[in-house]
Order: C-alpha cells, then structure tokens, then sequence
C-alpha cells in the first residue's frame, strides 16, 4: 500500500537515506563520483535541506510502501505568477516501471493545481534519458537548454521542462 506524506525537518533523516539509495545510483553513469560526492554535500547536506524547508519555501514529500520509504520529492512555488517547480522526483529504482513514479508525480501535480499553479516546471540532465523519457509520457516538452555552473568546476547540463496543468 503505498503512501505520501508531507515532509519536515523531522525527516530530514529519511531523505539523506533515499539520496544514498536512489539519487547516487541514477546519476553514477551520467557524472564523475567527485561531482557526485560535491552534489550530494552542495544539494543534500542537513543544512541545505533544513534551508530548502525552513527558508526556502520547498514542500517536501515523502512517498512510503507500507512503512519502507521508497521516494522523495520537492516542488515549490517561482518568481512567476502560476509556475511552480519541482525541484525533486525520485523513486527507488525496484519501484521503476510500475506507475509509482506516475502516481507520486501525480500528486505533486494536484498539489501544485490545488495551490493555483498553472504550469510546472522541471530540470533533468541531458544525458538522464530514463528520465526525459518518463517526463515526455507525462506530458512534459523541452522548454529550454540550459548549463549552471554549480561551483568547484562543474557543470549540470540540463534541459528545463513544462507541463501545463
């Protein structure tokens, strides 16, 4: 029976469990482990999420087969008037295939419709071909290319995506 739950700092814990178990794997043969090593500290660290949480306004959820945490997600509001974006979509790779990335990004969606966001927005790295893939059946179109420096030498080279809700 899966399950979502909205995220605190209390679960801060949980996060940095599924970081190690999804988010390493996925990008291991798309980036160096160095780049990996200095996203994961740049990105997951106990103060970055706390200040995702607390400061930045990210919502956070949790997704959870029975009581095992299988996925985690963030999506929060822009500049823009309507547009929202997820920051965060991840499922455990055993979960992969079977709808339950349909379902929880689904609930980010109604989420984002519920709060009167009409657009949302995403980035993926151009090489994570799994994800683009699962983005386009959703719905989603390349909106744009973009490159960020993200600091120490490295690059995320990403295509920024959009569904209309």
């Amino acid at each position: 029976m899966f399950n979502i739950k909205a995220a605190t700092t209390e679960d801060i814990p949980v996060i940095e469990l599924l970081v190690e178990q999804i988010w390493r794997p996925t990008y291991e043969p798309i980036l160096t482990p160095v780049q990996i090593d200095y996203m994961v500290k740049l990105m997951y660290s106990k103060e970055e999420l706390t200040k995702q949480l607390a400061d930045q306004g990210h919502r956070f959820l949790l997704l959870y087969d029975d009581a095992t945490p299988i996925g985690y997600a963030s999506y929060s509001n822009t500049d823009t008037a309507g547009i929202y974006k997820l920051q965060k979509i991840y499922v455990h790779q055993a979960y992969q295939g079977k709808g339950v990335g349909k379902l929880f990004l689904n609930s980010v969606i109604d989420a984002v419709k519920a709060a009167k966001g009409m657009i949302l927005e995403l980035n993926v790295n151009k090489y994570n071909n799994k994800a683009l893939l699962f983005y386009e059946k959703q719905g989603f179109v390349v909106y744009l290319e973009k490159d960020f420096d993200i600091g120490n030498g490295f690059w995320m080279n990403d295509y920024v995506m959009r569904k209309e809700l």
